[in-house]
C-alpha cells in the first residue's frame, strides 16, 4: 500500500506522512548515536583504555536513553491523554531533535575532561526523554484515524520510519567515510549527522502542525472527562495489559540493535572490516526490514496483528541460532545474508505493533499505555543489548549472542500467548 492508495484522500495522506516522518526522525537520531557510539564515542569521550573497555563505555551512554524513555512516556503520555495527541507529538519532537543537534557541539574528553561524558549523558537522557512520547503518539495518530480493515496497514507507517531513518543515518556516515579522511572524520566529521538532524525535525514540525486531533481522542473526551492522572489509572485498571505489552516488544528491540549497533561494532573491531565496508553491507540489508514491515501490515490485516507477531517471534528464535555461524563466517556475503534475514524478522515482530499495542488499551489512557509498554520493553530488549552482546562475545564468541536473541524472541512469544487484545478497542 502507498500513501496515495489509502482511503480518505489528502487528510489520510497527511496523517500517514506525519506518523512516518516523526519516527524517521526518531530512528535517525537514535541510529546516528548508535553508529557514533560504535565508531568514535569510546575514543572521544572516555579515558584511554582498551578498545573493548571504551566501546563498553560508549554503549553504556547509549543505554541511558532507554532508561529515560519510560519517564518520557509517563510525562508525554499524561498530556497526550489529557490535552491531545497533536500538541504532545510536537513537544516530544522538539525535545528529541534539540538534544540531538546539541550533541554536535560537545567538547571531547581531551579538551574538557569529565565534563565531556557528563554532557553527553545529559543530552542522551534528553534524547531518550523526548523519544518516550514519540512512537506511541505516532502510532495512535495512524491507527486512530484508520478506516475499518486498514488498521495494521495504517499502523505500519510509523514503523516504516525505522528503515527510512536508518538509511538516512547509515548513508550519511557512509558518504562521510568516502569524503573525509579517518582523521577528519574523528576530528569533526562525526558531528555533521547530529547537526543535520535539524532539517528532519523542521520537516516533521511542518507536517505535524497541520494536523487535527484523532476521532478516538475526541470521542473519549465527549464520553467522559480525561483522567486526572492517566499513569495511575493505567496501572490501576490495565496493569496486566501493560506488562504483557512490555514483554511483547522485547524481541523487536533485541533484533534491531544486534543487527545494527552490535554488528557494526563487532564487525569493525573483532572481524576487522573497514567502517565504510560494513556500513555498506548494513545499508544493503535494511531494505529487507522495510519489506518485512509491509508484508506484516498486509498479513496482519488479513489475519490479526497478534498472529503475525507470534509467527515472527518463532522465526526469530531460529534466526538467533544462525547468528554465530553466519556473522562470524568471514564471508561478507553470509554476513549480509544474516543481516538481511534478521531485518526481515525485525519487520515481522515490529510492523504489527502499531496496530497491536493500541488494541490493549481504551482511548482515555491509550497514549500512556502504548508509550509505557513500548519504552519499558525497549530497556529490556534494546537498552542493554549492545553492551550485553559485547560482553558475551568477549567471553564466549558469537554463539551466546545468538542464544540471547533467541531467548528475547521466546520471551515475546510467551507474552503474546498470554495477551488477549479486545477486537473492538479501537472502534
Amino acid at each position: 500500500m502507498t500513501i496515495a492508495a489509502a482511503p480518505g484522500g489528502a487528510s489520510h495522506r497527511r496523517i500517514l506522512a506525519a506518523s512516518l516522518v516523526g519516527t524517521a526522525v526518531e530512528f535517525y537520531d537514535f541510529y546516528i548515536y548508535a553508529t557514533a557510539a560504535s565508531l568514535v564515542f569510546g575514543h572521544l569521550f572516555f579515558p584511554k583504555a582498551s578498545v573493548s573497555a571504551q566501546l563498553m563505555s560508549a554503549y553504556a551512554t547509549f543505554a541511558l536513553a532507554f532508561f529515560a524513555r519510560p519517564m518520557g512516556a509517563a510525562f508525554f503520555g499524561h498530556f497526550g491523554d489529557r490535552i491531545g495527541r497533536k500538541s504532545t507529538l510536537v513537544a516530544s519532537l522538539l525535545l528529541m531533535g534539540g538534544s540531538t543537534v546539541a550533541i554536535a557541539f560537545l567538547p571531547t574528553y581531551e579538551t574538557a575532561g569529565w565534563l565531556a561524558p557528563f554532557l553527553l549523558c545529559v543530552l542522551r537522557f534528553g534524547q531518550g526523554f523526548g523519544l518516550g512520547g514519540e512512537w506511541g503518539g505516532a502510532a495512535l495518530l495512524a491507527v486512530e484515524n484508520a478506516p475499518p480493515g486498514w488498521r495494521a496497514r495504517f499502523g505500519m507507517f510509523p514503523q516504516l520510519g525505522a528503515p527510512v531513518g536508518f538509511i538516512a543515518a547509515n548513508g550519511l556516515f557512509l558518504i562521510l567515510g568516502w569524503l573525509l579522511t579517518p582523521a577528519q572524520f574523528m576530528a569533526w566529521g562525526w558531528r555533521i549527522p547530529f547537526l543535520l538532524s535539524v532539517v528532519l525535525v523542521g520537516v516533521g514540525l511542518w507536517v505535524r502542525l497541520k494536523l487535527t486531533e484523532t476521532p478516538a481522542f475526541a470521542a473519549a473526551l465527549k464520553a467522559a472527562p480525561p483522567p486526572q492522572v492517566p499513569f495511575a489509572e493505567l496501572f490501576r485498571r490495565h496493569a496486566l495489559a501493560t506488562l504483557g505489552g512490555t514483554f511483547a516488544v522485547v524481541a523487536c528491540f533485541a533484533i534491531f540493535y544486534l543487527t545494527t549497533a552490535f554488528a557494526l561494532g563487532y564487525g569493525t573491531t573483532k572481524l576487522g572490516y573497514g567502517r565504510e565496508t560494513f556500513l555498506g553491507v548494513q545499508l544493503g540489508a535494511i531494505g529487507f526490514m522495510a519489506a518485512g514491515i509491509v508484508l506484516a501490515g498486509y498479513w496482519a490485516d488479513a489475519t490479526s496483528p497478534r498472529h503475525v507477531l507470534m509467527a515472527g517471534c518463532i522465526l526469530t528464535v531460529g534466526t538467533g541460532v544462525l547468528l554465530g555461524p553466519m556473522l562470524g563466517s568471514g564471508s561478507l556475503f553470509l554476513i549480509w545474508a544474516f543481516l538481511s534475514l534478521g531485518l526481515v524478522m525485525m519487520g515481522l515482530v515490529y510492523g504489527p505493533l502499531g496496530a497491536f499495542l493500541p488494541s490493549l488499551f481504551p482511548a482515555r489512557v491509550r497514549y500512556t499505555g502504548v508509550s509505557m509498554a513500548f519504552n519499558v520493553g525497549g530497556i529490556l530488549g534494546g537498552g542493554l543489548t549492545p553492551m550485553a552482546a559485547q560482553a558475551l562475545a568477549d567471553r564466549g564468541g558469537l554463539t551466546p549472542v545468538g542464544l540471547y536473541l533467541s531467548a528475547a524472541a521466546l520471551i515475546s512469544f510467551l507474552a503474546l500467548m498470554a495477551l488477549k487484545p479486545k477486537p473492538d478497542a479501537l472502534d
